[in-house]
This record gives C-alpha cells, sequence and structure tokens, in this order.
C-alpha cells in the first residue's frame, strides 16, 4: 500500500512481537542481573539498588521505547508499510561495565560511602546524556561521509563475539536444558517452519527449557523462595537535584574523562544502528533517534541512574522475527513492573536464561550476515578486517576475567600479568582497547584501499592518529600519548596512503599524456 493511502492501518501488536520482546527483554534482564549482583556485591544496600537505581533505569527505558515505538509507528504510516521494525532500546551494556568499574567502585573503594559512589555515577550519567543528544546535530553528516560497511562491521563483530559466541557457549555448558529451545529457534528461523498452535518459537524455547530445568533439579527452589522477599512496591523519586547539590568538582572532574568518551562511544554505536536499520529496510532520521538517545539517558540520571541507557545493536535481528512497534511498548511495561516491584529476582530465580539464549544467537548471526549481504561484494575483505577488534576485545574479557578470578587486582596489575605470561598476544591489550572506534576506522580504510581511493583512505587514517593520541583507542587510560608508540605508527601508515595518492596520480597524468 502507498504512502498516504486512506484506510491503511498499523498494527499495534503482531504475533512477532512476541519472539522480538522474549530477545529484547532477555537482553535487558541480563544487564538488570549484571547491575543487581555487582552494585549488591559490591556492598551496596538493598534500598538504594531496587529503591533507587533498578527502578530509574527501568523508567529510562520505558521512555525511550514509547518514543522508539511511536516513531516506527510515524514512518509506518508515511511509507504506507506495515512490516517497519521499531528501533530496539535498552541499557547500555559497555557503558554499564565501564560506568561501575571505572566510576562507582573506586569512589565506593576510596570512601566507603555508597550514597556518595551512587551519586558521582548519577551526574555521570547526566554527561553521557549530554553529550549523546549533542552528537545528533551531526549525525547525519556523519552518516553520509562514513562507509556503509565501515558502520556495519563494527555492529557485526559485537554481534558475533559479544551477542552470538558469549551466548553459545553458555548454551553448551547446559546442553539438556538449551539443545531443545536452541533446535526451535534455529528451525523456525532459518526454515520458517511453523510450529504447533501456531505459538512463536521463543515462547516454546523458554517455557519447555523451563520445564526439563526445573525437572532435571537443575533449578534451586530455595533460591525461588529466597527472592520473594525483594517483592515490594519500589517508586523512583527526582535524585538529579540531591545529587548534584551532595557532591563536588573536585568528585567529578576525574571522571569526565570516562563519561565524555562513553557517551560519544553511545553516539557512534547508535549511529551504526541506524544504518543498520537502514540497510534491513528501515530508513529512520538520524537526529531524532540519536536526540531520543541521550535524553533517554539524561531521564534515567534524573531519577537516579546512574547506567546509560541506548539504542541496542540487533534491529535486522528482531525484524527477521516478524517484531513491529508492539514488541518495543511490551518491553518497556515488562521491564516497569519488575524493577517497580522487585520481581526480577523471581524470574531469575524460576527461568534458565540457557532456554533464551539461542535467540540472542540468532539475532547476532543475522547481523553480522547482513554486513556482509547488504554491502558491495568486494568489499567483504574490509567487513572481515571491522570484526578483527571486538573479537579480540571479547578474547581479552575472558583473559581478564580469568587472570582476575580471585578480585582484587588492579587493571594495570591484570595487564602485567597478562602480558608477562602471554608475551606473543600481548599486543591483544592494545588492539582490543576502543574497539567501535578502530574497527569503524580501520574498515573505513579498508573500503577506500580496495576502491583504490588513497587519498580518502589517508583521511580515515587521520582519526585513527588522533584517537590513539588522547587514548581513545589502544589504551585503557584517557590522556595525552596514552597508546605509547601507535600514533606513530599511524602517522607512517597515513604516510604511505599519501604516498600512494601521489604515485598513482602522477601515473594517470603520464597515461593521459601519452
Amino acid at each position: 500500500m502507498a504512502a498516504g493511502t486512506t484506510g491503511f492501518r498499523y498494527p499495534l501488536f503482531v504475533r512477532g512481537d512476541i519472539d522480538g520482546f522474549i530477545g529484547l527483554f532477555i537482553d535487558n534482564l541480563v544487564n538488570l542481573l549484571i547491575i543487581t549482583g555487582l552494585c549488591l556485591g559490591l556492598g551496596m544496600p538493598a534500598g538504594l539498588v531496587f529503591g533507587k537505581i533498578l527502578p530509574a533505569t527501568a523508567f529510562s527505558v520505558l521512555s525511550g521505547n514509547i518514543f522508539y515505538s511511536w516513531q516506527a509507528r510515524k514512518l509506518a504510516h508515511k511509507e504506507g508499510r506495515d512490516d517497519v521494525t521499531a528501533l530496539p532500546y535498552g541499557i547500555n551494556t559497555v557503558s554499564l561495565i565501564a560506568y561501575f568499574s571505572l566510576i562507582i567502585a573506586p569512589v565506593y573503594m576510596h570512601t566507603k560511602d555508597a550514597d556518595l559512589a551512587w551519586k558521582v555515577g548519577v551526574v555521570s550519567c547526566l554527561v553521557s546524556g549530554v553529550c549523546e543528544g549533542a552528537g545528533a546535530f551531526m549525525g547525519e553528516w556523519i552518516r553520509k561521509i562514513t562507509p556503509r560497511a565501515a558502520l556495519l562491521s563494527t555492529l557485526a563483530g559485537i554481534a558475533i563475539s559479544f551477542i552470538a559466541l558469549d551466548q553459545t557457549i553458555k548454551i553448551w555448558d547446559r546442553p539438556l536444558i538449551a539443545f531443545i529451545p536452541l533446535a526451535l529457534i534455529l528451525a523456525e528461523y532459518f526454515s520458517h517452519a511453523k510450529l504447533p498452535l501456531k505459538i512463536p518459537a521463543g515462547f516454546y524455547a523458554l517455557a519447555i527449557g523451563s520445564a526439563i530445568a526445573w525437572s532435571t533439579g537443575a533449578m534451586d527452589p530455595g533460591a525461588l523462595k529466597g527472592s520473594l522477599k525483594t517483592v515490594s512496591l519500589w517508586m523512583p523519586g527526582f535524585e538529579l537535584y540531591g545529587a548534584l547539590t551532595a557532591i563536588g568538582l573536585d568528585n567529578i572532574v576525574p571522571y569526565l574523562s570516562i563519561a565524555i568518551p562513553m557517551g560519544l562511544m553511545s553516539f557512534f554505536g547508535t549511529l551504526q544502528n541506524i544504518e543498520s536499520a537502514s540497510a534491513a529496510g528501515d530508513s529512520y532520521p538520524a537526529k531524532p533517534a540519536l536526540l531520543m538517545n541521550g535524553i533517554g539517558t539524561i531521564f534515567g540520571a534524573a531519577f537516579g541512574s546512574p547506567f546509560p541507557t541506548t539504542v541496542y545493536i540487533g534491529h535486522p535481528g528482531w525484524k527477521g522475527l516478524g517484531a513491529r512497534a508492539g514488541y518495543s511498548i511490551i518491553n518497556g511495561a515488562v521491564m516497569t513492573i519488575i524493577c517497580f516491584t522487585g520481581l526480577m529476582g523471581v524470574i531469575v530465580a524460576a527461568v534458565p536464561l540457557e532456554a533464551g539464549y539461542p535467540i540472542l544467537l540468532w539475532i547476532g548471526l543475522v547481523i553480522t550476515a547482513q554486513a556482509f549481504q547488504t554491502t558491495p561484494v568486494k568489499h567483504a575483505p574490509a567487513v572481515a578486517l571491522g570484526l578483527m577488534p571486538a573479537i579480540a576485545a571479547w578474547g581479552l574479557s575472558l583473559l581478564r576475567q580469568f587472570v582476575n578470578r580471585e578480585g582484587g587486582l588492579g587493571a594495570a596489575e591484570v595487564n602485567a600479568a597478562i602480558a608477562g605470561a602471554l608475551p606473543h598476544i600481548k599486543g591483544i591489550l592494545v588492539f582490543s582497547e576502543g574497539s567501535l572506534f578502530s574497527a569503524m576506522f580501520l574498515t573505513a580504510v579498508g573500503v577506500y584501499l580496495i576502491e583504490k581511493d588513497f587519498l580518502r583512505a589517508f583521511a580515515w587514517t587521520i582519526p585513527l592518529v588522533v584517537f590513539s593520541f588522547f587514548g581513545l583507542i589502544h589504551s585503557s587510560e584517557i590522556g595525552f600519548g596514552m597508546a605509547g608508540m601507535v600514533p606513530l605508527g599511524y602517522m607512517f601508515f597515513a604516510l604511505v596512503m599519501i604516498l600512494l595518492y601521489f604515485f598513482n596520480k602522477h601515473n594517470k597524468m603520464e597515461m593521459v599524456n601519452k
């Protein structure tokens, strides 16, 4: 049906919204688990975690889910299409880990003041949100000058490692629980096979996986009973004014070097996700999507969340599930109910996450495939190059977990231990840092080398020099010259590009003269 056709209706909910919701919900649920476990494990009181942090985080997620669902409906009516899928939105996993590890935990360990650590995190989250929103005014321009392969390969690297592979290894750890859900998910989404009663595969996966887990004794009845203690009414309140007045500049300035780059990374990540949606058929205007990304984080900070939210990787995956706009609304509503009532602990104790991991595996595979399928075939080597930084980052995360399995080591000590034990691969400590940026820049260089456009390849080497010099890539710390000799190496790399440009230009002129 053409745009503007009288009588066009875009449905509130469709069958695919159920599967889309399950995938998005599990992703957000895992993040809520991380928040709860880290904060309580650090020593923060349950009243602060369940009474302030989680409700504010859910409020932030709900605001974004409502907006992106509305934006999908607007695009559907504009283009007269009933297959438009809303951008997925939720808690920013990378920022979550960074904010806890580099801001909240250090403040708490230094002061033993949970309230101060939380408030410093809230103000840092506010700063990040402002940076995210400010990027909206240059998003379309960046989108136009950046090759599609550079945007999509970055997402593909994260998808194949942190979304797909990270969940796949957990499936094989508990095969009795996860293999039937895995078979159902792959059967429906790979072959489009119809399941009995027209019930979505995602629902079957969770139901059957849970039944198997409980019948085989894999679940803990005591944990389920204990989780009921968290059930209560927890309503968020406006916390930003109290946070701003309770801390001084000396509390927040040391952490701006984390909050600002994380905001910029979220901006670039959202820009890449918008391009991913466009490649899947849903071309959203960048400015409102980017602006809401920042507003959602600011909104969460205002009510007490120290963890930014963002547009998620995975739009093509959720679109492939048949989700439209309804899955976003369902996710926001369910997340709000869980966090406002303390039911999150009960759900986690009752449903094995392994039953839902196959959905995340599917989404990771679809995103990775998209990076190759929707870019020119000859750009495939550049796309493959863009996968490598994220895969390295995933490998480094495993190494760090192993080295620091007993806890108590600082980041510098962990890195030194890895370099000492594995000197032949110590370059992973440099290569994997700032993978979101370096993947995009390196892929862009690769694209223009394939096109024999050496001047543009040179131009995309410049951000590699600048970002590495300031420690935004190839360094675990922000500052001047933090990446060692890497910026100088990139300068030599850039010199080769510009010399190739002039050499080829000279050869072309000679051929024309002949």
